[in-house]
């Protein structure tokens, strides 16, 4: 099977923005994807409210990400208000939360994914579901070979895309099958790790039937000298929560975190704040309006004995975490094709008219809509450049 124009391999997020810019720049454009529907990861990430981006200014957005300098040259190529602007021609309006975060008004992903589908049908997109991409082979016209059960398909393209996904949520189609085929046409692949994480540390007993599934809420939390606010929530195998996401890379390196649970307050104001004549838990309670799963944390892991310990441990709540939770857990990973085989259009060096984009892509990001935007990124680059290369060939 020929075709005069672009394969996208992959139908997540970063494939069908690929897939769209392609089409926008008049290329035919094929879409290809091993699962029997599309958008899988799509749909899971919009079960808690589809956070899409971030509201803050663009050098704060690009220090999220784990090579600043890289992402904020990307950024400025597609903005996150230029990902607003998107939803908005899509007929969804969009908000800023009180957080910074932005969400679509329309907090249903299917009718989103609908209307996108619509959208890449009327710009002339082809879609191939049940196809699992086999090999690439070509020097010019690109030969990709897929799988649908037993049964080999070639295709021959002008340009390819591919954007297969991380290592996380393979349900959704992202199992990094693909990386043993990258490694036999000489790629790099760096390990895939996990990513936006619980990390495990063991509780008694008597503390998870008081605290298990429980928010901490308002806190800050300190790593290897960066500190982040956001929350926890204390979980059978230990703590999950945007604060431990937004600290991964540093937790990954040293797992030991301190938590902060009046970072508003001074010193001065916890003192001026309490009341003597109960016991420590009990004022510490009214006095400081520390939750019972709060207070029943500091007592589980510090054990303060008088007020200066619990003041201690009220700024500093010392937790040696112990392993990270599963990939298979994981909201996003970390590795995969590693930046020096790709050139600044993101396509490969070693195969001219190959692209990449999206989590296979070695690129690390935390929750909080820095990873829908950096799919968008990705994909919009790749786009483009692919339909740049055919443009340039013809």
């Amino acid at each position: 099977m020929k075709f005069e124009g672009a394969v996208v391999i992959g139908a997540g997020p970063a494939g069908l923005w690929a897939a769209e810019a392609l089409a926008h720049s008049g290329v035919v454009t094929h879409i290809f994807d091993h699962k029997s529907s599309l958008g899988r990861k799509f749909l899971i990430a919009g079960r808690g409210g589809l956070n899409i981006t971030h509201s803050e200014p663009l050098e704060s957005f690009a220090a999220r990400y784990d090579d600043p300098d890289r992402w904020e040259g990307m950024l400025q190529r597609f903005p996150p208000q230029t990902l607003r602007n998107w939803f908005e021609e899509l007929g969804i309006a969009t908000f800023v939360g009180t957080s910074g975060r932005i969400f679509p008004r329309s907090k249903r992903a299917p009718e989103i994914l609908e209307r996108w589908l619509e959208r890449l049908y009327r710009l002339g997109c082809d879609i191939h579901l049940g196809y699992k991409f086999h090999e690439l082979t070509g020097d010019g016209p690109l030969d990709v070979i897929f799988k649908k059960g037993e049964e080999p398909l070639t295709v021959t393209a002008d340009a390819v895309v591919f954007a297969l996904g991380g290592a996380s949520w393979p349900q959704t189609g992202s199992d990094a099958t693909w990386v043993e085929k990258f490694g036999r046409m000489g790629i790099r692949v760096n390990t895939f790790i996990a990513s936006n994480v619980g990390w495990e540390y063991t509780w008694s007993p008597e503390f998870l039937r008081l605290a298990e599934g429980k928010p901490l809420k308002n806190l800050s939390v300190r790593c290897s000298g960066r500190i982040v606010r956001g929350e926890l929530l204390i979980t059978q195998y230990g703590l999950e929560g945007g604060a431990l996401y937004q600290l991964g890379r540093q937790i990954r390196e040293n797992p030991e975190i301190e938590i902060d649970f009046k970072p508003d307050l001074s010193d001065q104001d916890l003192r001026d704040k309490w009341r003597d004549g109960e016991s420590l838990s009990d004022s510490a309670v009214k006095s400081w309006r520390l939750s019972p799963t709060a207070i029943g944390l500091i007592e589980e892991v510090m054990k303060p004995k008088d007020f200066k310990s619990l003041l201690v441990a009220v700024r500093g709540c010392a937790l040696r975490l112990s392993r990270p939770r599963p990939i298979t857990e994981a909201i996003s990973s970390a590795g995969g094709v590693d930046w020096a085989e790709l050139d600044g259009q993101l396509m490969l060096n070693r195969y001219p008219g190959v692209f990449c984009a999206g989590e296979m892509i070695d690129w690390d990001a935390p929750t909080g809509g820095y990873l829908m935007q950096g799919c968008y990124v990705t994909g919009k680059i790749s786009g483009e450049a692919a339909a740049k290369w055919i443009a340039r060939r013809v």
